[in-house]
C-alpha cells in the first residue's frame, strides 16, 4: 500500500509515530526481589489476619498480581516463596542482598504476630541502600506495627485492602529505575556534553541549538508528514490562525525532534526554542511537543530540565502527560490561572481517547501551531514539579474554567485552577510547574519516600 493509503488504514493519529520505532529502552533490566514474611505454618489459629485466613491461596492471589504487573512493565521478578518467619531465614535473605543485589525488595506482610514486623524493620535497617517496597494488607498491621519504617528513607509502605497496590509497588521501584537509566535531550547553546543528576541518576545530553535548524532542512513534505497534518486538521474542534502551510512546517518539526531524539538516544528533549523563534530561524515547535507528549515521550519547553524530570517521572509513574505551564495568580478570586503554547491532547491518559482541542498560532510570536487544549471543568488535579533532583513541589486542586485569548492574554492552553490549602495563591511555589489530571498526591508521596525525594507543599 501507498502510505497515504496506509494512514487511512491503520489510523492517521497512530500512523505518523509507526515510522518511529519506540523510545530506546535499556539493554537490561530492573531486578526486583519479591518475599513473604508470615510464620511457617499451613492455617493460623487466633491473632489477625484470623484462622480463616487461606494462607496458600493469598500467597498465590499477592504472586499472580506481581508476576501480571512484572510481565507488563518488563521487570525480572525474582519470587522467594518459601517465608521469612525467624533470625535465620531473615538473616539469610540479608546475605543473599549482599552478594547479588537486586534493584527493589518487595515484600509482603502476612501477619500481624510476632516476629513478623520485627523481621520487616529489621530488613528495612540493614538493607543497604536498596529501594524498599511493603505491602500490608488488612488484617496485618495496626498502628503501632507502621511507626519503625516512617522515618527510614528508601522505604515505604501501602498499608491498605486493594491487593491491586502490588502492582503499584513494581512501579514505583521500576520508575527509580527508568529513571536512573533516563536520557533527556537538552538542545540549547553550542556545546555537546552530559549531566548526571544526583539522587534520581537521569543524563541530561545537551547538544547545540542548531542542530534543530539544520535538521529541519533535511525533512521534506512526505505523505507521513501530510497524514499528521490531516490528523490534526481533521480533528481539531477548530482552526483559528494556522494555514495549510504552517501545519504542514509544524508536522515536519515533529519529525526534526523525533530524528534527534533517536540520533542521540534519548527518551525525549527539552529544547530553549524562543531565541530561534526571535531570529525567525525556526516556527514554533508547540505542536511537535504536544505529539510527543500524547506519545508518552518528552517534549518540554525552554530547556527547562526540572520540567523535563518531572514530566519524565509523571509519564512513568501514571501513565498520563502533564501540563507544563506559567502561573499567574488571580488575586481577585484567589486561584491560579496557568497557561503555555504546548499541551497534550491525551490528558487523562495515553491509552484514552483525546480531549477536544483548537489549532491556534504561538500566542507570543502569532506564527506556527499550537494546541489550544479544552479541560474539563471540575476536573481534580494534582500540581508538581522537582525543585531540583532531590525535592519536588506538590499540591492539589480542580479546573474552574477555560481562558481564551484573545480576550486574554498569555498562551493558548489556559485555564483556571483552585488550589487546596493554599491561602493566598501569591505564595504558590515554582514556575512551569506540571498540571497533572487526577489527585495523585499521595502516589507521588509514596514515590518520594522510596526515592529518597524531599516533598514540599505547593
Amino acid at each position: 500500500m501507498g502510505a497515504s493509503a496506509l494512514a487511512t488504514e491503520m489510523g492517521l493519529f497512530n500512523f505518523v509515530s509507526s515510522m518511529f520505532a519506540d523510545e530506546p529502552k535499556p539493554t537490561k533490566k530492573p531486578v526486583v526481589r519479591a518475599v513473604f514474611v508470615r510464620p511457617n505454618v499451613d492455617r493460623y489459629w487466633m491473632g489477625w489476619p484470623g484462622a480463616a485466613y487461606d494462607i496458600k491461596s493469598h500467597q498465590r492471589q499477592y504472586t499472580k498480581v506481581l508476576t501480571t504487573a512484572a510481565k507488563e512493565l518488563g521487570i525480572d521478578l525474582e519470587v522467594i516463596d518459601a517465608p521469612l518467619h525467624d533470625s535465620n531465614t531473615v538473616n539469610t535473605f540479608l546475605e543473599n542482598l549482599e552478594k547479588a543485589a537486586p534493584d527493589g525488595i518487595l515484600i509482603a506482610c502476612m501477619s500481624l504476630n510476632r516476629p513478623s514486623w520485627l523481621n520487616i524493620n529489621h530488613i528495612a535497617e540493614n538493607r543497604g541502600k536498596i529501594p524498599m517496597v511493603v505491602f500490608s494488607p488488612l488484617g496485618t498491621s495496626f498502628t503501632g506495627h507502621l511507626q519503625a519504617t516512617r522515618g527510614i528513607s528508601g522505604v515505604t509502605v501501602g498499608a491498605t485492602q486493594n491487593v491491586q497496590w502490588l502492582a503499584f509497588g513494581l512501579r514505583m521501584l521500576n520508575t527509580i529505575w527508568q529513571m536512573k537509566n533516563t536520557r533527556i535531550l537538552i538542545v540549547n547553546g553550542n556545546t555537546t556534553y552530559d549531566k548526571k543528576l544526583d539522587v534520581i541518576g537521569t543524563t541530561l545530553h545537551y547538544i547545540a541549538g542548531e542542530r534543530f535548524v539544520e535538521e529541519f532542512k533535511k525533512v521534506e513534505t512526505t505523505d507521513e508528514v501530510r497524514a499528521m497534518a490531516d490528523y490534526y486538521t481533521k480533528n481539531a474542534k477548530k482552526i483559528v490562525e494556522p494555514s495549510k502551510e504552517d501545519i504542514l512546517i509544524a508536522a515536519k518539526n515533529y519529525f526534526v525532534c523525533r530524528r534527534l531524539i533517536a540520533a542521540e538516544n534519548c527518551q525525549g528533549m527539552s529544547m530553549n526554542c524562543l531565541g530561534p523563534i526571535r531570529a525567525h530561524k525556526i516556527q514554533p515547535p508547540c505542536l511537535a511537543f504536544s505529539r510527543l507528549r500524547d506519545e508518552g515521550m518528552l517534549g518540554t519547553c525552554e530547556a527547562d530540565w526540572n520540567a523535563a524530570i518531572s514530566t519524565r517521572l509523571t509519564n512513568l509513574l501514571f501513565d498520563r502527560p502533564g501540563f507544563m505551564q506559567d502561573p499567574a495568580p488571580n488575586t481577585v478570586n484567589n486561584t491560579l490561572m496557568v497557561a503555555h503554547c504546548v499541551c497534550a491532547t491525551k490528558i487523562h491518559g495515553f491509552d484514552k481517547p483525546p480531549v477536544p482541542f483548537i489549532l491556534r498560532s504561538h500566542s507570543e510570536s502569532d506564527i506556527g501551531v499550537a494546541t489550544q487544549v479544552l479541560w474539563p471543568v471540575g476536573q481534580e488535579v494534582t500540581i508538581m514539579k522537582f525543585q531540583g533532583p532531590g525535592s519536588i513541589i506538590l499540591g492539589t486542586g480542580r479546573v474552574l474554567r477555560n481562558n481564551d485569548t484573545p480576550p486574554s492574554g498569555g498562551c493558548r492552553t489556559s485555564f483556571e485552577i483552585e488550589l487546596d490549602g493554599v491561602p493566598d495563591s501569591r505564595d504558590t511555589k515554582g514556575f512551569h510547574q506540571l498540571i497533572i489530571c487526577g489527585t495523585l498526591d499521595l502516589k507521588f508521596k509514596s514515590y518520594c519516600q522510596l526515592a529518597g525525594i524531599k516533598v514540599a507543599h505547593i
